[in-house]
């Protein structure tokens, strides 16, 4: 989805916003944050459970063969009842078991997945990778606390922004709102880096505005360079 000249603008809109600033702003892209082993096997469970009972309600009744028909005696009716329900339980139990194994393997197929996967879940997993990286590419060892984490991950189509310590005591949260509007509109619409470098600009508005550059004393704390996740 990225290609190096996208890299490259992403890496050059980072220099650019970080100049008039002591904030570090690091960006990260995955392909995909989770992968959603247990949205199938949910699924099919709901399918194994819901649908006989549906089936049931739409008016697929089991019924007794006609066995009064001729002379029968009460041994043998009850036989008989006894053999047509447990025919019937193990129809249940065989359509369960079918809907089970046709559901599971249809939701495991990974657009299908992903499209059965509820939105609510895609952004959990999407906000745990994020503070996975927040901590593990040290945005919460910057000198002033000020680092800001920009993640995007790119089968689940959603963005989440972290903001440091320093930051978030300054900055409420609402106002990142406008930079990720801006970076999820261009991942939607097949233009990443025309919405990197908005959602970059943005933020380093907003940093210059609560931690502007100090003359001679402003490092360059993290690499500016987009990661790319396998």
């Amino acid at each position: 989805m990225l290609t190096d000249q996208d890299r490259a603008r992403v890496e050059a809109a980072v220099k650019a916003a970080e100049a008039p600033t002591r904030g570090e702003i690091f960006c990260v892209v995955a392909q995909e944050s989770g992968d959603y082993r247990e949205v199938p096997l949910a699924w099919a469970t709901i399918a194994a459970l819901t649908a006989p009972a549906l089936l049931l309600l739409g008016g697929l009744h089991v019924t007794v063969p006609e066995l009064f028909g001729r002379s029968w005696s009460a041994a043998q009716v009850g036989g008989a009842t006894e053999v047509a329900a447990r025919a019937a339980v193990a129809g249940a139990i065989l359509l369960q078991a079918l809907l089970f194994l046709t559901v599971i393997i249809l939701v495991s197929v990974p657009t299908i997945r992903r499209a059965m996967t509820p939105k609510s879940l895609k952004r959990e997993r999407v906000r745990h990778a994020a503070e996975a990286q927040f901590l593990a590419r040290g945005l919460h060892v910057t000198r002033e606390r000020t680092g800001i984490l920009i993640y995007v991950s790119i089968k689940e189509r959603l963005a989440e922004l972290i903001a440091d310590k320093g930051v978030a005591a300054r900055v409420e949260p609402r106002v990142w709102d406008e930079a990720m509007s801006q970076l999820v509109e261009g991942i939607k619409s097949d233009r990443p880096a025309e919405g990197f470098e908005a959602a970059i600009k943005r933020c380093g508005d907003i940093l210059a505005e609560h931690f502007p550059a100090l003359a001679g004393d402003n490092p360059n704390e993290l690499s500016d360079s987009l990661l790319v996740l396998p």
